[in-house]
């Protein structure tokens, strides 16, 4: 239930009371899902107050805010909450189109839809999820030490998507077609993640580097290269812009 209060919107959810002055987004700052919201909301020119959640913590609050203990989560100034990167995405589209990132034929949309989900699935199962579990959350959690067979599947994975990308490249501007998409925010993501950890071969495919750097210069994506977490230094061509 919504209540309004000399300005301020009060989310009451199962028994919780938020207030909710401007929009918010629940992020974590490794989260290819989060890191896709994030660029998906400058692109669109939206300010946002950005609060990092430590979702494996399973913190009560935010599995109240969403059950499935998954970033991004987003919280409109009004106060309807979203999860689910995908939903809050299309959410945005819909609810501020100006800024079109899906296309704007259904022909278009379709093919933005099918790489996004392509990156959002195959890529994150094959590649980004192994690297992050072993490279990251077993040593947040205290799990002890990352599992090697995981982790050269998912450099030998990560080798034939290159070739993907590197291919949409040459037969387009962008990875879904003219215009730069949601297509390319979903994939950046992922990239810009595996980077942050040293797990893309850059060398492997030139195409895919001159991409990566035009997605890195755009000012919705730069923040991102700002983050960083404890515990964990990028390399140094991490937020060169001409690396």
């Amino acid at each position: 239930m919504l209540k309004k209060a000399k300005g301020v919107s009060l989310l009451r959810v199962a028994g919780w009371v938020l207030i909710v002055k401007k929009r918010i987004l629940y992020h974590y700052p490794l989260s290819p899902f989060s890191r896709k919201v994030r660029i998906a909301l400058r692109e669109k020119e939206l300010s946002f107050e950005p609060k990092i959640e430590n979702f494996w913590e399973r913190r009560r609050e935010f599995l109240i805010m969403n059950p499935a203990a998954q970033v991004p989560v987003l919280i409109e100034a009004g106060g309807d909450l979203f999860s689910d990167s995908t939903a809050v995405c299309e959410y945005l589209e819909e609810k501020y189109p100006e800024r079109n990132l899906l296309g704007d034929t259904a022909e278009e949309r379709a093919e933005v839809r099918r790489l996004a989900g392509w990156f959002n699935n195959k890529f994150y199962y094959e590649v980004t999820k192994y690297v992050l579990d072993e490279k990251m959350f077993k040593y947040l959690r205290g799990e002890g030490e990352p599992c090697t067979v995981s982790l050269r599947a998912a450099e030998s994975n990560v080798l034939a998507h290159l070739d993907y990308i590197g291919y949409l490249c040459q037969q387009r501007t962008w990875l879904a077609g003219e215009k730069f998409s949601m297509a390319d925010i979903a994939a950046a993501s992922h990239i810009s993640v595996l980077d942050y950890l040293g797990y893309i071969p850059w060398r492997h495919n030139e195409q895919v580097k001159e991409w990566y750097a035009l997605v890195k210069s755009r000012p919705s994506f730069r923040p991102l290269l700002k983050d960083r977490v404890a515990g964990f230094q990028p390399p140094r061509h991490y937020n060169d812009l001409d690396f």
